[in-house]
């Protein structure tokens, strides 16, 4: 069994390559907001926004929390096809709609340390329960945590650790999808 000390050395050095490869010129989040405050104001998640008001979660990330919100960038909302973004704002496929946000989200407050701290745990792997009920399983690649999904899509933390007064959120680059969709 390899001593405490080791995992810790390791962990630390992971997560300090973590943050500096994850550095992102985004504009900061204020920690004194929401998440729908902030998303509103980082100018990068109109899509996922316009998605959270359609579903009508607005509510739930304006709420006390805490929750992680694995937030899909614009661009990781372009990366979809025209046919599947315009029937998921469809208001007939609300629930579906519904069930892809909070395929997004798990609650409590999962900081990138906790994340890596429980894939030492999970040798390397860690999963986590979605608020929509699914399993996400994060790993590392490289230096970068990358999350699956049951259908063995994969999403690539590009941006970790901004805290809000409810939670934090980690921005990805691709959406993920429940095993349903």
């Amino acid at each position: 069994m390899k001593s405490p000390k080791i995992y810790a050395f390791l962990l630390s050095t992971i997560f300090s390559s973590f943050c500096f490869a994850q550095y992102d010129s985004e504009k900061e989040m204020n920690p004194d907001y929401s998440i729908i405050e902030n998303a509103e104001d980082s100018g990068n998640h109109k899509t996922l926004l316009a998605a959270v008001k359609a579903a009508d979660l607005e509510y739930l990330l304006d709420d006390e929390g805490p929750f992680t919100v694995f937030a899909p960038s614009d661009i990781a909302f372009d990366k979809l096809d025209d046919a599947t973004k315009k029937s998921l704002l469809n208001p007939e496929n609300k629930r579906e709609l519904h069930s892809v946000i909070t395929y997004h989200i798990v609650a409590g407050n999962l900081s990138a340390s906790k994340i890596l701290k429980a894939m030492c745990r999970g040798n390397g792997k860690a999963t986590f329960t979605t608020v929509q009920g699914d399993l996400l399983t994060a790993t590392m690649k490289g230096l970068d945590i990358v999350l699956s999904d049951t259908n063995g899509n994969t999403a690539t933390i590009t941006t970790a650790d901004a805290n809000q007064c409810n939670g934090i959120i980690h921005v990805i680059d691709s959406v993920i999808m429940p095993q349903q969709m």
